[in-house]
């Protein structure tokens, strides 16, 4: 495919995450950003406009491990920090990205470490 239709692809399905979100606006919105070495995420109070926690892979730079490992203990990293917050409950927000790999791992480990999403 052309690139111009990938990238037209991708802006709708991440369209179409973020209308299903934005109906229950009652929690806050975690957003993944999955670059090719990192993966970033960040935990959204869409009312207030602001961020209120926000982990990245590169704060694991000691860490070893695959990029799906890393991403395991990137969501248990996360998961301190929400809790430190006050936060348990979460709306998931994907964006374009297919929920696989290194974006389920992530979810996976928030969900072990008992954050409700």
């Amino acid at each position: 495919m052309h690139r111009k239709k990938l990238n037209l692809r991708r802006e709708r399905r991440a369209i179409r995450v973020r209308a299903r979100i934005e109906q229950d606006n009652k929690f806050p919105r975690l957003s993944v950003f999955r670059s090719n070495s990192h993966l970033y995420a960040q935990l959204i109070d869409d009312v207030q406009g602001k961020t209120l926690v926000s982990a990245s892979t590169l704060e694991l730079a000691k860490e070893k491990g695959t990029k799906k490992e890393l991403s395991g203990k990137l969501g248990g990293l996360l998961a301190e920090k929400m809790k430190k917050a006050g936060v348990t409950k979460t709306v998931f927000d994907r964006g374009s990205y297919k929920y696989h790999g290194r974006v389920k791992e992530l979810v996976e480990s928030l969900r072990q470490s008992g954050i409700t999403i």
